[in-house]
């Protein structure tokens, strides 16, 4: 685990500027605050992360699951977070909403073969990466066992153990607060450019680090927005207990539950940064797939659709990088945020506090090899 003592490339009670308060920022703040260093905060929206892919998010902590569409370093820090995240919430200043009841995943009869594709790629990831808790193959009776409410319209299913998700916003919220608290300089609705920086310099913070997602693609090439829409729903019919996926060839969705029968339910990953709000087609699309796997979202309050571009690299895999002396960039956590943020902020730090991150080599994410003293 990474050093909580003083950071040996920082001067003692250095001064860190960092470019971006979503999830990253405030998870960096938050430790290089904890290890004694003076953090200035900068975000071009308020302490609700309205511009922030986080805001938007499910929150779900599913790395077998995402290893369908992903690559195994990604999965592995998707693990490496399922048991570093109770640790970060402990340090709050308010509770925030964690389960590990692991994932369910359900298809209708016309889509086995989906399911069967799906089950074929997450045994090849546990063949890879043997540390991950193997998927359960459920019957009727076994879906009747774990999960009831699935009972009612599915005769088989798999349950993925171990795997989680919190509540995004409660996060959020809680990180800005325990930030406050610290004396953390907040400058909300203030926007920053790296180049209004220099550090090193007198008068200038000793380190810059830049989580600014697609607001850094000036100095990232490549980096782009991979859009997303997200329905939240109250629906106290439904009494789904653990996010809950469906197979489907056109239209797979996952729908998380939070605390109180609330509901985040998503499927749609559209190639662009378009941030108009989300199509009719779209809405209904991830409506009717709700409504096929529990009656009870019929009467389910829409409360928002959202839409929010996630920021992605060409391979869309997350990176740390060294961009000039005494700046990082820490970007690219595409749609995988709240599972690899964990690893993405403990291989920084490591970078920070020894020049070098093992974590980062053991995991596979793409990250400066040595940071000069």
């Amino acid at each position: 685990m990474t050093n909580r003592g003083s950071l040996a490339l920082l001067p003692e009670q250095a001064l860190i500027a960092i470019v971006g308060g979503g999830l990253m920022g405030r998870l960096l703040a938050l430790e290089l605050s904890r290890a004694g260093h003076a953090v200035a905060l900068y975000d071009r929206g308020g302490p609700q992360a309205e511009h922030a892919a986080a805001r938007v998010a499910a929150a779900m902590l599913a790395p077998l699951a995402e290893s369908a569409v992903t690559e195994p370093c990604v999965v592995r820090m998707g693990h490496y977070a399922l048991t570093r995240w109770p640790e970060l919430l402990a340090q709050l200043s308010q509770p925030v909403y964690l389960q590990r009841e692991g994932t369910m995943v359900v298809w209708h009869r016309q889509d086995a073969a989906e399911a069967q594709r799906f089950r074929g790629m997450l045994e090849r990831t546990q063949a890879a990466i043997p540390e991950l808790p193997p998927l359960q193959a459920l019957d009727r009776g076994g879906l009747a066992q774990t999960e009831p409410a699935l009972a009612e319209r599915f005769f088989q299913g798999y349950y993925l153990p171990g795997e989680g998700q919190l509540d995004n916003r409660q996060l959020l919220q809680a990180l800005a607060d325990t930030l406050a608290a610290r004396g953390v300089q907040l400058h909300w609705n203030t926007e920053r450019e790296i180049a209004d920086f220099r550090p090193g310099t007198p008068g200038q913070p000793d380190w810059v680090i830049d989580c600014r997602g697609l607001g850094a693609r000036p100095q990232w090439p490549g980096l782009r927005g991979v859009r997303g829409e997200v329905l939240r729903v109250h629906a106290p019919e439904v009494p789904l207990s653990r996010p809950t996926r469906l197979m489907h060839p056109r239209y797979p969705i996952y729908i998380a539950p939070k605390e109180d029968h609330y509901f985040v339910i998503g499927a749609t990953e559209i190639e662009s940064d378009d941030m108009s709000p989300a199509s009719v087609r779209s809405a209904m699309e991830l409506m009717s797939a709700a409504y096929t796997v529990h009656s009870g979202f019929a009467e389910a309050r829409i409360l928002e659709i959202n839409v929010q571009c996630r920021p992605a690299l060409p391979d869309n895999l997350p990176a740390v990088r060294l961009v000039q002396p005494r700046v990082l960039e820490v970007n690219g956590l595409y749609r995988h945020g709240f599972m690899i943020a964990p690893a993405m902020l403990d291989a920084t730090l490591e970078l920070l506090t020894k020049g070098t991150s093992p974590l980062a080599v053991r995991l596979g994410l793409s990250a400066p090899e040595q940071i000069p003293h």
